[in-house]
């Protein structure tokens, strides 16, 4: 089973999420930015990652239906 954009994609997002957190952990516990601020960040940042899963899943399921219907037609 290949897999695809619907798992690659997301996942060196939510990676790079995890790293840049951690970062940004510190300065909130430094003071340099609020609570409110940092978490409101990585779950609007989370949301987004798991759209972008669910719309190339979609995009990958209707091609794949778009390739069978031409191939269909063909024979």
């Amino acid at each position: 089973m290949k897999i695809g954009k619907p798992i690659i994609l997301p996942g060196v997002l939510l990676v790079y999420l995890m790293v840049m957190s951690c970062f940004g952990y510190r300065s909130m516990r430094q003071g340099l930015m609020t609570p409110t601020y940092f978490w409101g960040t990585v779950i609007i940042t989370l949301m987004i990652i798991v759209l972008l899963h669910f719309n190339l899943k979609k995009r990958e399921r209707l091609r794949r239906e778009r390739e069978q219907d031409l191939n269909g037609k063909n024979n």
